[in-house]
């Protein structure tokens, strides 16, 4: 059953103790494993992509079968009802119009003696897309991280994804891709799918970025390429954490709690409320909702080990809470969200009032659902347009303009005992001596 405990020093201590999950021992041992797998796959290209792929899959591949056919990605449309078809485009045009609006400006500024200073943002040449598969089939994600890359303009856009059982993927998820404007997918999961994209292969080409979330061993594996190329995050399991007061609906509450430990075993379910009334019935509804749910077992472990409601004194200890945990999600489930909101420093998404449930921001509101996780947002933001890009700085000074600074440039290179900086600027500023 879901813990309720009252004592702020307590639920500082489970906070953490939540926040932490992902550190168990077993990672060493993970991380040795992964590193293997991707010396092998920089090494041996496809050969090793190909060995792994029936390892840790059970697939056997040629390296012509793992890129998806157009006849496979046209055939994805007749297996999708309209009903999902149409909610795939809501969701599409949603997310673009939200991100169209985040696409950093470049920018000039002119100013005394001809100084020209600024700041010039390009996309990435190629971004590498990783789609998780397993427990479930995520074509939200494939929206989620191909809509941003698409939006920052990136010219090539590759798609990763685990194969079902008969190299089969997902008609949604192909059919989300094609949508979002991403044709080139391959039917490759895993901490080889991670090294493929990052050193590339004779039949997948390496990119500039990795974005999407995954297992511990597709996390591991982003962790360790990175600088190589560039990533998105490491995302944990998912996470959310509710501030409720009076007004807050139990049978709500308790939906949206179940709504990310549904997710996965080790998925966070939070409860910060001021009333003890809602804390018990919340709990007992968590029960309810149980009984005939679908995904019964791997949710209930969820609640059993990372789920948690917390009686506080006031809201502004709820805030505390929760500035101190950094959720992934939070949603203030309260009379006066906006009151409260200026309290709250670090969430990655923050929903507000009781008609906000998190779903809608994991489908279709258009903000990304890429998000930090396990205390990251306390430095971190989600997946954007501006992930898939990056920018130059541009600096243009006139002649006045540099014998102006001269002095001061050259005092600071012999400083730092850097003399040829200082001649760089000293020969083109010296008055030239009559010979």
């Amino acid at each position: 059953m879901l813990r309720i405990i009252t004592q702020v020093a307590e639920a500082k201590t489970e906070l953490r103790r939540i926040c932490d999950r992902t550190h168990d021992d077993q990672i060493v041992h993970k991380e040795a494993t992964v590193r293997e797998v991707l010396q092998a796959v920089k090494r041996q290209g496809d050969k090793a992509l190909l060995h792994y792929t029936a390892e840790f899959d059970g697939q056997i591949f040629t390296a012509e079968q793992l890129r998806v056919s157009g006849s496979e990605l046209d055939a994805a449309y007749q297996q999708v009802s309209k009903e999902l078809l149409d909610a795939i485009g809501l969701a599409r045009q949603q997310i673009e119009a939200f991100h169209r609006q985040r696409i950093p400006k470049s920018w000039v500024q002119f100013g005394e003696d001809e100084i020209v200073l600024g700041k010039r943002y390009t996309p990435v040449d190629k971004a590498g897309l990783y789609v998780p598969g397993g427990r479930a089939s995520y074509p939200s994600t494939v929206l989620m991280n191909a809509i941003p890359a698409k939006v920052a303009g990136v010219p090539r856009i590759v798609m990763v994804t685990p194969p079902g059982q008969g190299k089969t993927i997902n008609a949604a998820v192909l059919v989300a891709a094609q949508e979002a404007g991403v044709q080139e997918i391959y039917r490759v999961g895993g901490a080889q799918a991670i090294a493929a994209l990052a050193y590339g292969t004779e039949t997948i080409p390496k990119v500039d970025v990795i974005t999407g979330p995954g297992n511990i061993y597709v996390t591991l594996a982003k962790k360790l390429v990175y600088g190589a190329v560039g990533i998105d995050s490491l995302a944990g399991p998912s996470e959310v954490l509710v501030i409720a007061d009076a007004a807050a609906n139990p049978v709500y509450v308790a939906a949206d709690m179940l709504a990310q430990a549904e997710h996965d075993p080790m998925a966070a379910a939070i409860l910060l409320t001021t009333d003890a009334g809602l804390a018990k019935k919340v709990q007992l509804e968590v029960e309810r909702q149980l009984e005939n749910h679908p995904r019964r077992l791997l949710t209930e472990k969820a609640i059993a080990h990372y789920g948690l409601i917390v009686v506080v004194d006031s809201l502004n200890v709820a805030a505390e809470l929760s500035n101190e945990f950094a959720p992934e999600h939070l949603e203030l489930e309260v009379q006066e969200p906006w009151e409260i909101l200026e309290k709250i420093r670090h969430a990655g998404a923050i929903f507000l009032g009781n008609s906000t449930p998190e779903a809608v921001g994991d489908y279709l509101a258009g903000p990304n659902h890429t998000l930090p996780t396990s205390g990251a947002a306390r430095y971190a933001s989600a997946l954007g347009v501006e992930t898939f890009m990056k920018h130059s700085s541009l600096i243009q000074y006139s002649p006045t303009a540099l014998q102006k600074v001269s002095n001061a440039i050259q005092i600071l290179a012999q400083a730092e005992g850097l003399p040829s900086h200082a001649d760089s600027v000293r020969l083109r500023t010296e008055k030239p001596t009559d010979e």
